[in-house]
């Protein structure tokens, strides 16, 4: 089929499951179609930033479902993934059923921790010493009875025994009933082997022509190496702003000394010689070493500290050699005690090689949550994400917020591709295991932000200091809120802001309801924030992104400050630092790349709708008043911009009033 043959499908298609459903032709919609179509049959990288209302996801599941191969569609979070598999595709397939030559199968697939485990639910789970306990004791055993129970309805009714599906429980509990992939018997020594949830998502996996999946698993298959995913030829990253994060988050390691202990205490009784007991002596040497370490960055490893990381690695491989091979009996205490083992040495082998590719640095837990912590993380992500998903597959990546400063350079780059091997909208280039070629393209927004959106900075304010909210900061909340009278959403960059602010707001503005993050769980925290507009929520990290409050529930987002990483961040400040020392700018192509990303994801929880109006007021004058402060407004919607309180406060409340 002709490339404009192939485009006429796409379209045609598009307009008939836009029809089926009910909505109306989007130009920026049509123009994505396209776009992802092409870069499937042409095997080109391709970045779309797609603004709120675009209705991206259709955009991509058209073209997706008339690719002549597999194609896995990966998402950052829950809520996109249940919206996929719940609404939009279920939709989209019934709309398009019985169209000569298209396949529409889909299958959800992940990791098979997020599986019940029915071995583990008939058999029970191992203790610390590795002998199957039937129940715990307590209020957790009733809550492990209601899963075990929920778990055989789902194996007896056909259903997915997914961990989402579940009742309400605990991490704690949920590890009474699912195991880790080290764990697992493996279907073929597992007596429930051929009911597993696990292996069921599995094989209608293999069997469809859309897998959805998350980043995670995204990455532990492509780019960690373990065979997770059914072959594919072409991924959808959606939410890709968040793809980087994820990546790294799936290729870091932790470690403590309790990891050690607990690993060492299963093995004891699988290991006749004094491996096990050596082990936990290794435990006593990483405890030593750690007392003597500073929190934060590791630079440089001191000898004690690697004489102890040697001495875990080699009392690992030790005890993993000690314990009995396979064999036809299963048994889930042992696997679990062998994957514990496992993962300390693959642990303590990778720190104790102190690979410049990876940045080591010390969590000074507190006691009860496990004591100090040893973690080690990709320096960057960009190099196996290039060398090992984009060299082998078409990888279509899409967000609202991909244009930093203007522009898909600091995305791109981090992702692995290179700004001289974007093409220009008629250039064909052919792609090389050298060069990949890709393109870049904003379909825009059917929102008008100039005329439903302004950004507030607060110019007249002094600069943010290390103390918190001062007067001055506290004083522009209350005003601000007061005259939005509730409605407003406050994103923070620390829980004693937050918190700060919501008390302030509660002496001074008491007829409104005022929640902080933290008081209770974020869905009842949103729910009660929808159903009352004279609310206030006030938050940190997790409501930046992903809270869709659509309406007049929201005409205040209010940005204490400018997101920066914190000066102290491990990861981040070691990425800035080589960034520095490659002859880049470490600040802009760390720092600022981060803040942006979130500012533009902060701002963008406004405007949810065509009706939507209000303001974004962020209380940092930097934004106006530093030189980066322009890259950083360029990475955000197009609002009409002031810096006069009085219009703010005269803009909101007219929106209160109306």
């Amino acid at each position: 089929m002709t490339e404009a043959a192939e485009t006429t499908k796409v379209a045609a298609l598009l307009a008939e499951a836009v029809e089926a459903l009910g909505g109306q032709e989007r130009p920026g919609q049509v123009q994505m179609a396209d776009a992802v179509a092409r870069a499937m049959a042409d095997d080109e990288h391709l970045l779309v930033q797609a603004g709120t209302g675009t209705g991206k996801s259709l955009a991509y599941l058209v073209p997706s479902l008339l690719h002549d191969k597999r194609v896995v569609v990966a998402t950052a979070t829950l809520a996109l993934q249940h919206q996929l598999v719940e609404r939009d595709l279920p939709r989209l397939v019934d709309a398009l059923k019985g169209k000569p030559g298209l396949d529409t199968s889909y299958a959800v697939l992940k990791g098979r921790s997020n599986y019940a485990c029915l071995h583990r639910v008939r058999e029970g789970a191992p203790d610390d010493q590795g002998a199957l306990v039937e129940l715990p004791t307590g209020s957790m055993g009733a809550e492990v009875i209601k899963l075990r129970e929920w778990a055989e309805k789902e194996a007896t009714s056909g259903g997915t025994g997914e961990k989402d599906n579940a009742p309400r429980h605990t991490e704690k509990v949920w590890r009474q009933v699912a195991v880790s992939a080290r764990e697992c018997l493996s279907k073929a020594k597992c007596p429930f082997g051929e009911e597993c949830f696990a292996e069921q998502a599995r094989e209608r996996a293999a069997q469809s022509q859309l897998i959805i999946t998350n980043h995670s698993l995204l990455a532990i298959d492509a780019i960690e190496g373990v065979p997770m995913i059914p072959d594919y030829d072409a991924v959808v990253v959606d939410e890709a702003h968040e793809v980087t994060a994820r990546v790294t988050q799936a290729a870091t390691d932790e470690l403590s000394v309790s990891d050690v202990e607990r690993a060492a205490r299963r093995a004891q009784r699988y290991v006749d010689g004094d491996e096990a007991n050596e082990l936990d002596d290794a435990a006593g040497a990483l405890k030593d070493a750690l007392e003597r370490t500073e929190a934060g960055r590791v630079d440089r490893i001191d000898e004690q500290l690697a004489d102890a990381l040697v001495l875990l690695r080699d009392g690992a491989r030790a005890c993993l050699g000690a314990m009995p091979k396979e064999s036809d009996d299963p048994d889930p205490g042992r696997n679990q005690a062998k994957a514990g083992v496992q993962e300390v040495f693959t642990t303590a082998e990778r720190m104790a090689a102190d690979l410049d590719s990876d940045v080591l640095w010390l969590n000074d837990r507190e006691p009860q949550r496990g004591g100090p912590q040893l973690c080690v993380a990709p320096l960057q992500v960009w190099g196996p994400m290039r060398d090992k998903l984009l060299t082998d597959k078409t990888v279509v990546f899409t967000s609202a917020t991909l244009m930093l400063g203007g522009d898909f350079t600091n995305v791109g780059s981090s992702l692995g591709l290179r700004p001289t091997e974007r093409i220009a909208t008629t250039e064909v280039v052919q792609r090389t295991d050298d060069v990949l070629p890709w393109r870049g393209i904003d379909v825009g927004s059917p929102f008008n932000y100039g005329q439903q959106a302004i950004l507030y900075v607060a110019r007249h304010l002094p600069p943010p200091g290390r103390d918190g909210l001062g007067k001055a900061q506290l004083d522009e909340i209350v005003d601000l809120v007061d005259a939005a009278d509730g409605r407003t959403l406050g994103l923070f960059s620390s829980k004693r802001a937050a918190e700060a602010a919501a008390d302030e707001v509660r002496r001074r503005l008491p007829h409104l309801t005022t929640l902080a993050q933290g008081e209770a769980q974020l869905a009842e925290l949103q729910k009660q924030f929808v159903a009352d507009p004279h609310t206030c929520l006030f938050g940190t990290l997790s409501l930046w992104q992903g809270l869709d409050v659509p309406g007049e529930t929201c005409q205040l987002v209010l940005i204490d400050r400018i997101p920066f990483p914190r000066p102290d961040d491990p990861l981040m400040s070691a990425r800035q630092k080589a960034a520095d020392q490659s002859g880049g700018n470490g600040f802009m192509q760390v720092a600022a790349t981060h803040a942006a990303l979130l500012l533009a994801q902060g701002s963008g929880r406004l405007i949810r709708t065509h009706t939507d109006r209000g303001v974004v007021a962020v209380l940092d004058p930097r934004l106006v008043t530093a030189r980066y402060g322009n890259f950083l407004k360029a990475s955000l919607p197009p609002m009409w911009a002031t810096t006069d309180p009085q219009i703010a406060r005269n803009a909101l409340k007219r929106l209160a009033g109306a």
